[in-house]
Parts: structure tokens; sequence; C-alpha cells
């Protein structure tokens, strides 16, 4: 934020104005970290990606609670009125109507008067057929006449308001000039409409038409379409809206309604350019739905009443929600984001949710774009770069837990014929085999020199060495280890909650390794009924596997190979299992199941531990549960190699880990 300042001009300070202007619409790398949580528990990036956008990140709302107001809106749009009040208007205004012709004939003598009332009383019992009995009757009451000409005016602006949004204000003085030459205008308006469609359908060029239209009769479309699809699909929702609150009506009011509505199109050039339109709706869009929207029956009694475009309009809102809801709730085969009607929504919900969904929406995206995802025919895929921010998060998580306390410290102070040095000198000594520190060594004889009383350029000033003068570099030497983390992948790790804290331990050790210790040789390697090998992204990737077994031998017998193949550094084995072995490896390579335990799978898991003892390798096991099989084993297997048994609760285990490889990586065969 700059700062007018009288003498200097300006100066800047941190902006204090509300949200950052400048901020990201969403921080990725939090999204990421939230995402890499839920993937190492469920072991499914795709299920995790869902799960982060039904429940949305970095405070903002997600795609449940969107769909949740929907529905709440959609609720209250349900009972916002009674679909077939219009009936009940057109019933009361007729019976006003009767009642003051009535009156009138009462007053009246002579046959006319009494063949009318013989007619009145003839009249069908329902309002449509009662209306339209009524088109050729001679009126003797003025008021009746004017009343009865009132039900068929209102019925028309219904029926063009719930097509056209805006007209009924245009058409409120019935019988007036006014009213005459709007109602033209309407029919104007009604044959360009269909011209124009009709040219779309041809699939000519419509876009200076469509400006010609709406420059001429844009009055009568408020929500103001962009183009002439978006002039259609609102058309089109409208005429869907309308036909499902027909279907909405019981058959009888429906049937009445039907009859009023075409009564109330006598005018034959309105009547036939209306279904010339809907015509071209629903060839045009003939995929929209025009069913009933669930829960819109018509009951009496419910709500406030409502006219027929009033009703098509709550129809049409409520469509709107439903058709919303869906959307967000991603349930559709093939469902994405980009399927979401984002005005809808905006209309709906406001502009905040809109800004919210667009960030959700492009998250994906984004992670792709900034390299944390990658895309291939299997779909979305963790790359090496989410990976490291994964194993970075679990590690930082790990070290907030363990004590400083300077246990399991990583470099070796002995000097030594090692390879890195400190930056230090110290004079030579017998036997040292630390390289010489040239220029300090002749520093040294310069100074002796000098202090002997001879200049450097003197006569007979040759500059010798003396033992006294050398010094040498001093150097750490650091040792490294070959590390083998045996990792259990049986499905009861996934059952009993220990699948998501057993892959970012090995994560964040990989990440320690990788980052601290690039010395360091790490194998991570799986096991179930067989064990195979694993990168630090296949184990971010891996997902539980529903065949029983728990091949430990198989395990320790890759780790044997990971070992020798790094003879000169510290053999740091560590398991993490949770259950005692039930498969090995037969001799011809296939592995072999069996429940309960078997002596020929506990003597082939021995073998191999004792293999890894005349190695010299340690196997410390870190044991989850409290398999009482399994804990007489881990201790039996531990006094025989001289490892360590740990028992860390689930949510330690990753400082466990951590802990116990920066020890042992210390010690020296």
């Amino acid at each position: 934020m700059a700062y007018e300042h009288r003498d200097r001009g300006y100066r800047y300070g941190p902006w204090s104005g509300g949200p950052d202007p400048l901020a990201a619409p969403l921080d990725v790398r939090d999204a990421m970290d939230q995402l890499g949580r839920d993937m190492l528990a469920s072991g499914n990036l795709g299920e995790a990606l869902r799960d982060l956008l039904r429940n949305g990140a970095d405070g903002r709302q997600g795609l449940d609670q969107l769909a949740e107001r929907i529905r709440r809106m959609r609720q209250q749009a349900r009972r916002r009125g009674n679909l077939g009040s219009t009936l009940d208007q057109v019933r009361a205004a007729l019976d006003q109507a009767l009642a003051a012709e009535r009156e009138t004939l009462a007053g009246e003598e002579g046959p006319d008067a009494r063949l009318a009332e013989m007619e009145l009383a003839t009249l069908p019992d329902d309002v449509a057929g009662a209306v339209r009995g009524l088109d050729s009757y001679p009126w003797h009451s003025p008021e009746a006449k004017q009343i009865y000409d009132s039900i068929q005016q209102m019925l028309q602006r219904e029926v063009l308001d719930a097509q056209f949004k805006g007209l009924k204000q245009a058409l409120e003085n019935p019988g007036s000039a006014e009213n005459q030459a709007a109602m033209q205008r309407v029919k104007d308006m009604m044959s360009d409409l269909n011209a124009l469609l009709a040219a779309h359908a041809r699939q000519e060029d419509t876009t200076d038409q469509f400006r010609e239209f709406m420059d001429k009769h844009g009055e009568f479309f408020p929500d103001d379409p962009q183009d002439v699809d978006e002039l259609i699909d609102s058309l089109a929702r409208q005429q869907a809206a309308a036909q499902r609150m027909m279907n909405s009506l019981s058959p009888d009011q429906r049937e009445q309604l039907g009859q009023l509505m075409s009564q109330a199109l006598s005018d034959v050039d309105l009547a036939s350019e209306m279904a010339q339109l809907a015509d071209n709706l629903r060839a045009l869009r003939p995929g929209l739905d025009r069913q009933s929207p669930t829960g819109m029956g018509s009951q009496p009694g419910q709500g406030e009443p409502m006219g027929y475009s009033d009703a098509v309009n709550a129809v049409a809102d409520l469509a709107d929600l439903e058709a919303l809801e869906d959307q967000l709730s991603q349930s559709g085969v093939g469902s994405t984001l980009d399927d979401v009607d984002v005005e809808a929504l905006e209309r709906h919900l406001g502009s905040g949710a809109v800004r919210d969904f667009t960030a959700l929406r492009d998250l994906e995206r984004e992670l792709e774009r900034q390299g944390y995802l990658r895309r291939d025919e299997d779909g979305m895929r963790l790359t090496p770069k989410a990976v490291r921010r994964l194993g970075e998060s679990a590690l930082r998580r790990v070290f907030s837990q363990l004590e400083a306390r300077g246990h399991g410290d990583h470099d070796d102070r002995r000097t030594g014929s090692a390879d890195e040095a400190t930056g230090l000198t110290r004079p030579w000594t017998f036997g040292d085999e630390l390289p010489i520190d040239v220029p300090r060594t002749v520093h040294n004889a310069l100074q002796r020199r000098s202090s002997a009383g001879l200049a450097p350029g003197s006569a007979g000033g040759t500059v010798t060495l003396e033992v006294d003068d050398f010094e040498v570099t001093e150097t750490e030497r650091r040792t490294s280890a070959a590390v083998a983390l045996c990792v259990d992948l049986s499905n009861s790790m996934f059952f009993d909650g220990r699948w998501g804290p057993m892959k970012q331990t090995a994560l964040a050790l990989s990440h320690l390794v990788a980052t601290r210790f690039r010395q360091d040789e790490l194998q991570i390697i799986g096991f179930g009924r067989a064990a195979h090998r694993l990168s630090a992204v296949e184990l971010a990737e891996v997902e539980p596997s529903w065949v029983q077994g728990t091949n430990l031998q198989h395990a320790l017998m890759l780790a044997a190979r990971h070992l020798r193949r790094h003879p000169d550094a510290e053999p740091v084995v560590l398991v993490v299992t949770d259950g005692e072995p039930t498969a090995h490896l037969l001799d011809d390579g296939t592995p072999f199941f069996h429940w309960p335990v078997t002596a020929e799978t506990v003597r082939a898991t021995v073998g191999q531990v004792d293999e890894l003892a005349r190695y010299g390798a340690t196997i410390n096991t870190f044991m989850l549960g409290e398999d009482p099989g399994l804990a007489r084993f881990v201790d039996a297997m531990a006094r025989r190699v001289g490892g360590r048994v740990f028992t860390p609760d689930i949510g330690r285990l990753g400082e466990y880990v951590v802990a116990d490889y920066l020890r042992a990586r210390r010690g020296r065969r």
C-alpha cells in the first residue's frame, strides 16, 4: 500500500485494507498437504481429490456446503405456493360475474331474461367448461361482462408472462389503446423470434439478426441473453417449467387449466406464433427435462396462492435448483465440475459462492500446472515433487515431536582420512594421514624466518620447511548407512487405521535421507503375501491389497540384497508390522500362505533373520497392535540378532522410526 508523503514522494507499508488483493485464490501447497493426508489414509488419489473438493480447502466452501445451501433453497421453493391457484382465481372471478349477472336478470322482465337464466343454469360445472360456454353469451350486466372479459385477459397475460418475463406489467390495462399496442408489439416480437430460431435451426450465421432482434425487442427479455443459444436456453427453460407445472397438477386441474389457456389465446395469429415457438424450442432443445420436479404436487392450502406465470417462475427456479444440486453432487458417471452452471450458481447463491467454486474447479489444473500432479492414461498421478512435499510435511510433524536431546546425531567427529574438510587446521603429528595445508605450512615457515630477523628477499633468503611448520587440514569422517525399511501392506494395516501413519512414516524417512543424509541408501520394501521394492511415489500411491498374507521372510530377503550392494555402509533394517508371519516363499519362488502360522513359515523367516545376523545387521521392529503371537515372534527375533522391539502408539510411529534410524546409523561394525 502506498502512502503519499509531502517531502519524499511515496513510501510503502503492509496492506491493511482487508484481504490481500494479490493473494492466490487458493493455497496450492496447503491443498496439496490436505490432499496428501487423505490419500495416504485411503491410498486413492481420485477419492482424496473428490473429498478435498467436497469438503473445501483454505477456508472456502466445498461442494457439499454449496449443495446443502441449494438443498435448503429448494425446500423453500417447494413451499412457495399452491400451483393450482390460477384455477381458484378464475373460479372466484367467474362466481362474481355470474352473481352480478343473475342479480341483473332477477330485476328484468320478459322471456329473454328467463332464457338467459336457463342458459346460466345449464353451464358445465367445471371452470374451463363454464368459461368456454359463456364465450358467446349475451351479457345483461355490464359489470358481469367486464369481470368475464378480465378473466380472459388475465389468463392471456399469465400465459405470455410465463413464456416472456416482464410482459404482465406491459399488459396491465386491458382494453386500453396502450394494451392493444402492447399486444401488437408482442405479435411482432413473436414473429421475429420464430424467424430467428428458424434461421438458427438451419445453422445460418444469426449474429447480426440476433443483435437486431435484441435492439428491437430487448424489453421482453430482462435476463439479457448474450447470444442466440442463451436466448434459446432461457425460453426452453421457461417452456419446460410451464410443462412441469402443468404436470404437477391433478388430472382435472390440468385439463381445465389447459382449456382455459387455449381459450385465452383466442387471437389466431398469436396462438399460431406461440405454437410455432413451442415446436421450435422442442426441436432445438429436445433433451430438456419437461417432467414434473420431485415434490411439486398441487396440494390446496400449502403456501400463498400464486398465478400461472408466478407458478411457472417458481417451477423454473426449482428446476434450476434441482439441476444445480445434481451438478454439485457429481454423482453422474463422468461428471466434472465443468458441468456446473456457474451463472445459475451466482444467481441463487451470489458471487461469494462462485469465487469458492471457481477456486475449487481450478484446483486440479493448478496442481497439475505447478507440477504436483500429472495425467496419464490411468488418470491423475502424483509427481516426485508432490511426494517430496508430502515427505517434507510428514518429517516436519515428526521433528516437532522429537525431543531436542541430541540423540541420534548424524556426525562422527573423529578425524581421519575421510572426505569432508571442517575448515580448521592443526600441527602435523607423526602418523597423520590428513592432507597437508600448503598455504598454512608456507606461512608458518615465513613467519619463523621473519622472527629470526631475515627478510624474505634478503641474500641467502631461501625458505626452508621444517617439521614444526607443517599443518594439516582437519576433516570429518561421516558414516554412511544402508537402510532397509520393511513396511507391512497386509489388509489388517488398513482396517485397523494404521495405513496412513505407516505411509507417512516411510515418506518422512525417505525425505530425511534424500535431503540430509544423501550418502545413505534407503530402500523401502512393502510386504503382503509377497514383498516388492517401492519408490517414494509408488509408496504414496499404493492401495491396500485384499490378498491375505504377511511375508516377512521375502521382505528380509530383499533387505539383505540391498545391504550387500553397499558393503561399506552401516546396515540398518527397520520393520513395521502388525502381525506375525503367515507366508513365505517356496523353493520355486511362489508365495505360500496359511493361517494359523505354520512351522515352515516360521523356519523360513528365522533363516532369513539368521542370514542378516551373520552379515552384521540388527533388526529393529516396530510392533503395532497387541497380537500375542506377533509379540512372541518379534521378541525371539530381537534376541537372535541383538535388535530392539518398539510398541509405539500409532500417532507416534514416525517419531519412533526416525529417532531409531538416527541412533542406529551412528554405530560401526
